[in-house]
């Protein structure tokens, strides 16, 4: 349909059109601009939303050899080798992944299989399918019934051991009446 009124009418009509195209763009023009900043801002809206909200997601089809950092939770459902380091974030190791490689994060929860060293700041958990062969270090540690895990474990409470260094510093005697009672 469009094509046989195209060339009828885009002779008479095109020229009426341009004309008031013309003359009514530049009123219309800023007003088009100014929503698109508001557009903008919405676009820019879900990607600070994905860095909060969403965890980056390394598929089950991947596999990664070398080293991943970076400044976003992350979840891993495929196989790395090397070293994963999230020193402020969330690392999920996916039921389908296999990852043979030391961790540095803030929080690790494992699903999968995890063959290296993890460092936690804030906390560890080996859900029940989970297996870890390595040795642990965080604050807080929680091992499900059923999951499987070979090494040791180090519970660095960082700043608890500041604090209680320096009352046992200030205060010594009562401290040692308190574990003597």
């Amino acid at each position: 349909m469009w094509s046989n009124k195209k060339p009828d009418t885009p002779q008479a009509a095109q020229p009426e059109p341009k004309s008031s195209f013309s003359n009514q763009p530049p009123k219309s023009a800023p007003a088009t601009w100014e929503d698109k900043p508001a557009m903008s801002t919405d676009a820019m809206r879900p990607l600070g939303a994905t860095a909060d909200r969403a965890a980056a997601r390394l598929g089950a089809s991947l596999h990664v050899k070398g080293e991943i950092s970076g400044n976003e939770d992350l979840l891993i459902d495929g196989s790395v080798e090397g070293l994963v380091q999230l020193d402020e974030r969330k690392l999920t190791v996916g039921a389908s992944a296999k990852v043979t490689a030391d961790i540095i994060a803030r929080e690790v929860v494992v699903y999968g299989n995890v063959k290296g060293n993890l460092r936690a700041k804030d906390r560890i958990e080996i859900k029940k399918d989970g297996s870890v062969v390595g040795d642990l270090t965080t604050a807080r540690i929680m091992i499900e019934d059923g999951a499987y895990f070979k090494g040791s474990i180090e519970i660095d409470k960082g700043s608890e051991k500041e604090h209680g260094n320096a009352f046992a510093r200030t205060s010594s005697a009562p401290a040692a009446a308190t574990k003597t009672i």
